[in-house]
């Protein structure tokens, strides 16, 4: 007779596990006939529907058949099918904390709630059961009239809305650009580089080819040399050494993908904060024939908000209907609609530019916090996006920068830290990213 402790647990749920567990095992053998299910419940002192309800779940997975008026029996299972049970080892890992990160973060502090709370309201109130719809593959027709609206506010481009698609982030778009182009197709990216772009290449089956980053942005000379057809940039603030793609630069990179049959990637990732001057022009707006631009919302919103867009060319957008026509867009409607009405009602712009006064009081802390080290700290910085360059020339090593800043309360990593590849780079600089910093932590900082 069979016995099991089924005291204080799921009776049921128990005795299926027990004698699964068994036959498993081997302790209950290929044919060996099973208890009657009232013989079974005396027992084990549980009803006859507790015996039946673990027999009929046995029997549907196949651990046991049953035989007319001879009751039940075990299958023949082989036992070596599921491996050892082995429980994983998973490690704790705790997050350093730092009063200041220079690596990561953004001011989340500053998210309009009350603003999306609204708009959240309203888009369940005008749209009902529309949110519960299928998305087109390119995303909601509303959304990428609104993307296209606000880069011609924005950055002066052109886009029509038939030809934005929206996506779930940077990387998602990333895998996207490999199935259009091929991956076949040297993807050129720039080195030192953010590290999730060829990561994210190389994830799809591309082929990335290393190029040099100087003060004008990628080596042209190295790109034509390379082969690739593809060529990811981010012409108006190269993360990480903050370089601005002059115009001339900007139109060599456009021959070579023309003469290459491929594309430029402009990859406009802060391009919401050029804090002096006016935003720069896109190559998209010189050639949109050859240049596929991108942009996110996780600098501007919040990186939880996995939405980005991207505007191709008409001939890859064709190419892009043909491929994914019949998939729904990932990025769910609700959250389409109510980014939507942000970006038309003017809510998202005036966002921003409470983000750049932000900004603009974090840039002015870190040079007056620089000024106090007087010559032992040369600041680069190009007045665009959300970081720049500290230079410490008198520092024995960049691991003694790292070390310093770290006893400190700050975490920063230095350029080459980003480096793919050797490549000639300003030694003892580190990557100061102030997206997640205040003025206040920046003075607190005690530099002496």
């Amino acid at each position: 007779m069979l016995t099991y402790d089924l005291n204080g647990k799921n009776k049921y749920a128990s005795l299926y596990g027990f004698i699964r567990s068994d036959v498993l095992c081997g302790r209950l053998k290929s044919g060996q006939r099973l208890p009657s299910k009232r013989a079974l419940a005396e027992n084990l002192g549980v009803s006859v529907i507790t015996v039946q309800t673990a027999y009929e779940q046995l029997l549907a997975e196949g651990y046991i058949f049953s035989k007319e008026r001879n009751g039940y029996f075990v299958a023949e299972v082989d036992a070596g099918f599921h491996g050892e049970r082995t429980v994983a080892s998973v490690k704790e890992v705790k997050a350093e904390r730092y009063e200041v990160d220079f690596v990561k973060g953004t001011a989340t502090e500053l998210f309009p709630f009350s603003v999306w709370a609204r708009l959240i309201r309203r888009v369940l109130s005008d749209c009902g059961e529309h949110l519960l719809e299928r998305v087109p593959c390119d995303g909601d027709a509303e959304l990428k009239r609104a993307v296209a609206g606000y880069l011609y506010r924005a950055r002066g481009i052109e886009a029509d809305p038939a030809y934005v698609v929206i996506g779930a982030g940077a990387e998602y778009l990333y895998g996207i650009i490999v199935q259009l182009l091929g991956r076949g197709a040297a993807f050129a990216v720039e080195n030192p580089g953010y590290g999730k772009i060829s990561a994210a290449y190389a994830l799809n089956g591309a082929k990335c080819v290393y190029i040099p980053v100087g003060e004008s942005g990628m080596d042209c000379v190295a790109a034509a040399e390379s082969g690739a057809s593809v060529f990811h940039v981010s012409p108006s603030h190269q993360f990480p050494t903050g370089a601005v793609m002059p115009v001339a630069e900007r139109a060599k990179l456009l021959k070579l993908a023309r003469e290459a049959d491929g594309y430029v990637v402009e990859d406009d990732y802060d391009s919401e904060f050029r804090l002096t001057g006016k935003p720069l022009q896109s190559m998209h707006s010189i050639c949109p024939d050859r240049v596929i631009y991108m942009n996110t919302f996780s600098k501007s919103l919040a990186p939880s908000m996995r939405m980005g867009y991207m505007v191709l060319p008409p001939a890859l957008y064709e190419r892009y209907i043909a491929l994914f026509g019949h998939s729904a867009c990932v990025v769910p409607l609700f959250e389409q609609k109510t980014l939507a009405a942000m970006l038309d009602g003017g809510c998202f712009e005036r966002h921003i530019g409470r983000l750049r006064t932000r900004y603009r009081e974090v840039r002015q802390a870190i040079y007056a916090a620089a000024e106090g080290l007087g010559d032992r700290c040369r600041i680069h910085d190009t007045g665009s996006g959300l970081h720049l360059l500290a230079e410490f020339p008198q520092a024995p090593s960049e691991e003694f920068i790292k070390s310093a800043a770290r006893e400190r309360g700050i975490n920063v990593k230095c350029l080459t830290d980003y480096l793919h590849a050797p490549a000639p780079v300003i030694k003892n600089c580190a990557v100061v990213n102030y997206s997640g910093a205040t003025p206040q932590k920046i003075a607190a900082i005690k530099l002496n």
